[in-house]
């Protein structure tokens, strides 16, 4: 009779379990950097708002949350609604040079324009940290 050969320890599970680790640390560093949003100035007249917001909504924008029945029509505000439109649009358009100006009635911002249930579409980067 051939002698019994033992049964190697497998590795798989250890690497595994080394790569959840790693997984989840990389999750938990995550940082998010760079983030915009495309908004109306507080400067822009009601006209040119209109005028602006009727473009974006007619060129690409997904205007339909600043509908009577949308998460974003409250508050009911030219200001809000043309915000929530350049944004959509700006984000749609990849950020590209010049989707965020409207004739002059939009500007950049670096602060989250989302409130209660309204969420504006962003341009979030993910960065993981290493160490």
């Amino acid at each position: 009779m051939a002698p019994r050969r033992r049964a190697r320890p497998q590795k798989f599970p250890s690497v595994l379990l080394l790569l959840l680790l790693l997984v989840l640390a990389a999750a938990a560093a995550t940082e998010v950097r760079g983030a915009s949003w495309c908004v109306a100035r507080s400067d822009a007249t009601q006209q040119a708002l209109q005028q602006a917001l009727d473009y974006a909504c007619t060129s690409g924008a997904d205007c339909s949350p600043i509908q009577s029945s949308g998460l974003c029509f409250l508050p009911n505000t030219m200001q809000g609604h043309a915000s929530y439109a350049f944004n959509s649009y700006y984000q749609r358009k990849a950020m590209a040079p010049g989707s965020c100006d409207f004739a002059g009635t939009a500007t950049v911002a670096a602060s989250d324009p989302s409130y209660g249930s309204c969420v504006y579409p962003s341009s979030l980067r993910y960065v993981f940290p290493i160490f």
